[in-house]
């Protein structure tokens, strides 16, 4: 009888609480422009940095939990890439927010004309600044392993720095 009775609340707990978490959710779009080195080894290594730039999308939760994916491009390697990323925010005052997370995807790179789609994955930290209600930027770094490996070419990992600014809505 307790387990029932123990089970019954915790189910009509969740329940109760998940208008007030949907409720506490603000989705936001927006984009960015940054650095990125890709580190490449090998045969058809070339100097890998150039300019990247973003359109990302997602929802902030609770004011701690951010879910977001990223479309991103380089020009340099032919770089289209697609991640998941997870952030938690750490306020650290009125209008800014600390942040680390982490990031998973797919990149798709071309070099001296050999294209491979490979899986990325790393990490992020930064701190966002909320301009206003609707308007928030921030500043990223990024840090992603890379397993492009073709014609004795190898891309070992990215690093980024973007500036974005999002639309709350």
């Amino acid at each position: 009888m307790k387990k029932i009775t123990v089970i019954s609340t915790l189910a009509l707990s969740v329940l109760a609480a998940a208008p007030a978490f949907a409720a506490d959710t603000q989705w936001f779009a927006g984009g960015g422009v940054g650095y990125q080195e890709d580190n490449l080894k090998g045969e058809h290594a070339q100097n890998g940095e150039d300019a990247t730039y973003q359109l990302r999308g997602g929802a902030i939760i609770n004011d701690h939990h951010r879910v977001m994916g990223t479309y991103s491009y380089m020009d340099k390697s032919s770089q289209n890439m697609f991640l998941a990323s997870y952030d938690y925010l750490v306020p650290v005052h009125q209008n800014v927010n600390l942040f680390a997370g982490v990031s998973a995807g797919v990149a798709d790179s071309k070099i001296s004309g050999n294209s491979a789609s490979d899986f990325v994955w790393g990490g992020q930290v930064g701190a966002m600044y909320e301009i206003n209600d609707s308007w928030t930027t921030d500043l990223t770094y990024r840090y992603l392993d890379q397993d492009y490996s073709k014609d004795n070419t190898k891309m070992d990992y990215s690093q980024q720095v973007v500036w974005s600014v999002d639309y709350r809505f």
